[in-house]
């Protein structure tokens, strides 16, 4: 039977999700925790690859497993786990579901702000100007005027494709951060730091709304902005059609 697994994790301490060699990863402590727990060699699948020191709040995972869980699995698994990993849920699925392929889209939120936030250190990324929030979501509508995002890929990866087909790109103010929220089909590696990096330029002035359509259509890697650092990261919503996919 399959089982999906409702998880989220401050990445600070990981080398992303994907099991690494001899790197720490969620992925791989999730796995060594429940093979333990279960006492069989357990495989699992994320729904996606986040990168090293990205966080994420909201994230599934899948695995098979002859036969019913343990009791109290869940409980088991928080107890063993380390702390900044939390199971909220393992339930079965359909045999067909996916956790990568059955997404229907992933929204990500960057957090910025131009002051020292000492109890979201880690969390955010600390800037040194004031953006101009209007000028960053004009911006923004026009990212979503376009589908291919190579201008903002990291290079030489096993893409397929660099088609990304956007419905939502926003900036907004949650007390003192600022907040990028972007949500798509699918991402590639390292686009939602880069678009955030180049979006943060038009709000200081270094970079116009002409300029951004033309590094799009460039699609050139090179002609974008810096990519933010990691810590500013978060995974925070993943879509399934649960009503054809939950037992």
């Amino acid at each position: 039977m399959r089982y999906a697994i409702h998880l989220a994790y401050n990445g600070t301490n990981y080398c992303g999700w994907q099991t690494q060699p001899e790197l720490p990863t969620v992925q791989f402590t999730l796995e060594s925790a429940l093979s333990t727990l279960l006492r069989i060699p357990i495989a699992i699948v994320g729904c996606g690859r986040t990168d090293t020191g990205v966080h994420a709040s909201d994230f599934y995972a899948h695995f098979d497993l002859d036969g019913p869980l343990a009791d109290n699995l869940v409980f088991k698994l928080n107890s063993y786990l380390p702390p900044d990993i939390a199971i909220f849920d393992i339930f079965p699925v359909a045999d067909n579901f996916h956790a990568r392929f059955s997404a229907l889209s992933r929204t990500y939120k960057y957090y910025a702000a131009n002051a020292r936030l000492p109890f979201s250190q880690g969390l955010y990324c600390r800037i040194y100007f004031n953006p101009d929030l209007d000028a960053m979501n004009e911006a923004a509508k026009v990212l979503m005027q376009y589908d291919d995002f190579t201008s903002f890929a990291k290079l030489h990866t096993d893409n397929k494709t660099n088609i990304c087909h956007l419905t939502e790109a926003q900036w907004s103010r949650e007390g003192e951060m600022l907040v990028f929220t972007i949500t798509s089909n699918r991402f590639l590696r390292n686009m939602v730091r880069s678009v955030t990096g180049t979006l943060l330029d038009v709000g200081r002035g270094k970079l116009t709304i002409d300029g951004l359509r033309a590094i799009v259509e460039q699609k050139n890697r090179c002609a974008a902005g810096v990519s933010m650092p990691a810590q500013g990261l978060f995974l925070t919503n993943v879509a399934y059609e649960w009503s054809k996919l939950k037992l």
